[in-house]
């Protein structure tokens, strides 16, 4: 299966949408433009109102189709014969036909950060992809003015392949074998089947996989939070429930910080403060808008950095005076609820 970055991008948030949309104080349409991407495989089909000319032989004769000789390739064994131009809009002169043996990466400037890529991570990019057989630029990330964001697990093998193991930070170009690119031709995008391609990645950033940082000794007074079998767990203390809410990060991360306007990437688990049992176990990577979740999150994660785990104890008046009796299970009325949440990426604009 194949997806648009744009297309990609609804999904993630989709991702675990019965908690995520739970948080949600309001939700918004989004319309989307369709996109050429490395995942993406665009129709030849004309558009309404095209017509295909036809040529219509004489009565006498049938002319023999012309051969268009098929241009000989030579395979290069390295990315050397290419040139990469700097600039906001990044240029890659390619001596056409080219063609390469294998898939493999050059990594033209190493990103400072000490996060690297894995093949699952979900990361954001700015990519130029060329046509080893003409030299055109087939789509291009640095032309729209838009990073693109999507798993490695989800694109063209030669992707992953490439950029499996670099760092954050890094300008890495890419040649692909055309078994790791479009095998078949992606016909839309110009290219025939047998091509092999270039692609020019710098990479923005990418998410963890689970809180990476310094761990924080938490304030007296707080739930206690240990980790069984991957999760976390809380102990409540004796008393009565915070009337205010309560920030204690446990671990901080290295990435991004957070603003009132970010897209964060997080795991989380909540819990009633009464009796500490679990309302929503919500242990996997989704996605959102900060500014459509409940009060206590927009409060207590801004400020806070990608990579970090953080507790919220979160008063009913920021979260849900009136409880939300269609749950499973439901919350009663005037509940204080405890997070822990793993904030595994920051977006922002």
């Amino acid at each position: 299966m194949t997806f648009s970055a744009n297309t990609l991008r609804r999904a993630l948030a989709a991702v675990g949408v019965a908690s995520l949309i739970t948080l949600s104080a309001c939700g918004t349409d989004e319309t989307t433009e369709q996109e050429v991407t490395p995942t993406e495989t665009v129709s030849a089909e004309p558009t309404a109102g095209e017509t295909t000319p036809e040529v219509s032989p004489s009565a006498d004769e049938t002319p023999e189709p012309e051969e268009t000789p098929t241009p000989t390739i030579e395979a290069s064994a390295d990315l050397s014969d290419i040139e990469v131009v700097d600039g906001d809009k990044p240029e890659v002169k390619v001596p056409t036909p080219w063609a390469i043996e294998s898939t493999q990466a050059d990594v033209l400037k190493e990103g400072e950060s000490e996060q690297t890529l894995t093949d699952t991570s979900v990361v954001s990019l700015h990519y130029m992809g060329v046509n080893g057989t003409t030299g055109e630029v087939f789509d291009s990330s640095y032309e729209r003015g838009e990073p693109a964001t999507f798993p490695l697990d989800q694109v063209v093998p030669g992707f992953q392949k490439g950029l499996s193991g670099q760092k954050v930070g890094s300008r890495v170009l890419i040649g692909m074998v055309p078994e790791d690119g479009y095998a078949e031709g992606n016909p839309g995008a110009g290219i025939e089947p047998g091509t092999s391609l270039i692609f020019l990645v710098d990479i923005i950033s990418s998410n963890f996989s689970e809180a990476t940082g310094e761990e924080v000794e938490p304030a007296e007074g707080l739930p206690a939070v240990t980790m069984t079998d991957g999760k976390p767990e809380i102990e409540v203390p004796a008393g009565d429930a915070p009337t205010e809410l309560q920030v204690q990060p446990l671990v901080k991360g290295p990435g991004a910080e957070v603003t009132a306007e970010s897209t964060i990437q997080v795991q989380y688990r909540a819990f009633t403060y009464a009796d500490g049992a679990v309302w929503q176990d919500a242990w996997a990577p989704q996605a959102g808008q900060l500014s459509s979740l409940i009060e206590g999150w927009k409060q207590g994660l801004v400020g806070q950095t990608a990579g970090s785990r953080v507790l919220l104890v979160v008063p009913p008046a920021l979260a849900y005076p009136d409880g939300v009796p269609e749950a499973t299970p439901p919350l009663e009325a005037g509940q204080t609820l405890v997070y822990v949440i793993d904030i595994l990426d920051v977006q922002n604009a």
